[in-house]
């Protein structure tokens, strides 16, 4: 299955979103989560950690789905999208470092969102998190039309065992289908 999506016509940059086949695109997922790192995530993952959780259906079973992003014809990315029974999913994504700081986090996000939305009927919201000093997620997460829902203070340790904090984010299906952002009462507490 490819999915498209375009950009503006000044970029000509013409994305696709490709489900990933366990059948026969495991050693490329491996090389992909294992061929640099991935400072917001666990790090560079083991590549028998990935095969193992492959053949396990991780990245595509009746929970997940998996989808390649592709860029004029070059895997970019990979979204990874999660808890699908849920009335409220989860996803991953991981933009390669050649490809940062093009919009593609943003083509990605936004893609994923109609996706699940458009896909699945009793998906209500769609939740993420990212560390507080991923600068560049956050920003993506607005331009989607995600909401600031939590911040959990130290709770995102990096691997040198630093804390951070971590934000939440999540766009409801009503706020998606007008276009609009509901924030949460933050001052709900006498």
């Amino acid at each position: 299955m490819t999915l498209s999506a375009g950009r503006d016509q000044d970029r000509r940059m013409h994305i696709e979103f490709t489900r990933f086949s366990a059948d026969d695109e495991v050693e490329a997922l491996v090389g992909f989560l294992t061929g640099e790192e991935w400072p917001f995530h666990a790090g560079r993952q083991e590549p028998e950690a990935v095969r193992r959780r492959a053949a396990e259906g991780v990245y595509d079973d009746e929970e997940s789905r998996t989808f390649w992003i592709v860029v004029e014809g070059e895997r970019a990315g990979l979204v990874r999208l999660q808890d699908l029974a849920d009335d409220t999913p989860l996803f991953d994504l991981r933009i390669g470092r050649a490809w940062r700081g093009r919009g593609i986090g943003t083509e990605a996000v936004s893609w994923l969102t109609g996706y699940l939305f458009a896909e699945l009927p009793c998906v209500l919201r769609i939740e993420a998190t990212t560390r507080q000093d991923n600068h560049a997620m956050r920003a993506v997460f607005r331009k989607c039309g995600y909401a600031k829902e939590a911040h959990y203070r130290q709770a995102w340790p990096d691997l040198d065992g630093v804390r951070h904090d971590s934000v939440g984010y999540a766009v409801l299906r009503d706020d998606w289908r007008s276009g609009t952002v509901t924030p949460p009462d933050w001052d709900d507490e006498r």
